[in-house]
Formats: structure tokens, sequence, C-alpha cells
């Protein structure tokens, strides 16, 4: 939560003014929840983890603010198919924290996708690339979920 670790301004205030934003208790407490977590939380998590701390702020300024985040490019916006909006931090302290989601459809797990091995790394390329020349479209980023079923859920069938 914003407040605790008093070591300087966070990385993502520059953020705020480099979009003309003001920095906000609602949104630096928002941030806050979402730094501090490598969970896939939805509106009312958010909502829960914040009022502990900011019983004032009420769940419609939580969607509110999350909006304008996902506008920055600051917060990923997921639909995992639960019909709950999910989300997640787009970057951290040491920039973007790129991956993938493997999401069961057994058990609403979402498992975070990172070791990335070079023959999938050229393949993205090669198919951004494609993708870029084909519409000539700048990608700028990509995202990519895989639905299945987890091990527990293979295992119960």
């Amino acid at each position: 939560m914003p407040g605790r670790k008093a070591k300087g301004a966070p990385w993502w205030q520059g953020r705020f003014r480099g979009y003309g934003y003001r920095m906000t208790v609602p949104r630096e407490a928002i941030v806050g929840v979402l730094s501090e977590t490598s969970k896939h939380l939805s509106a009312e998590d958010i909502f829960l983890e914040v009022h502990k701390v900011y019983p004032s702020i009420g769940l419609t300024t939580i969607y509110r603010t999350l909006e304008l985040l996902v506008q920055m490019g600051l917060v990923f916006k997921f639909d995992f198919g639960d019909k709950r909006a999910r989300y997640e931090l787009a970057e951290g302290p040491k920039g973007k924290r790129h991956h993938h989601h493997l999401v069961c459809i057994g058990c609403d797990t979402v498992i975070d996708y990172t070791d990335f091995i070079d023959e999938e790394i050229e393949l993205l390329g090669q198919t951004e690339k494609g993708l870029s020349k084909k519409f000539n479209f700048k990608i700028t980023n990509h995202l990519i979920q895989f639905y299945g079923l987890c091990k527990r859920c293979q295992n119960k069938k």
C-alpha cells in the first residue's frame, strides 16, 4: 500500500505527470495494490484492499481510475472467460513485464508464463514482422492467452 515504503517517489509517479495527470490518493492506492501482487485482481478485489486503508474511496472511483490506468497503458485489463475483468500492471520498476497466460477452463487458475525459449521468441518475432508487413500495421505489444486444463483438473477427469 502507498506510504509504507518511503524510499522516494515510486517509479510510476513520473508517468502520471508525463500524461498530464495529477497523482491522487485513489490512483496511488490502486497502483500500490497492483504493484504489491502477482495476482490478476478484479476491481472488487482492488476495492477490498484499498478500502482497508482508505474507506472513503468507493467502488465507482476504483472502476473509473482503473479505466484511466488502462488508457494510459499503465495497467492491462484481461478477460479470462469468467465474466470478470482482471487487472495487472503493464510494467514494474524495471520496465515492461512481458508474459503470456495459461488459463484453466476447469478451475479458472491463471498461470503467468515468462520463461520463453529461443524458438518461441523467434516465432513471435517472425509473426509480428509478418503481420506488420501484411497489414501495414505497427505492432507495439501483444497479449497471448492459452486456454486448457491445468494438471489438477486433468487428473479429476
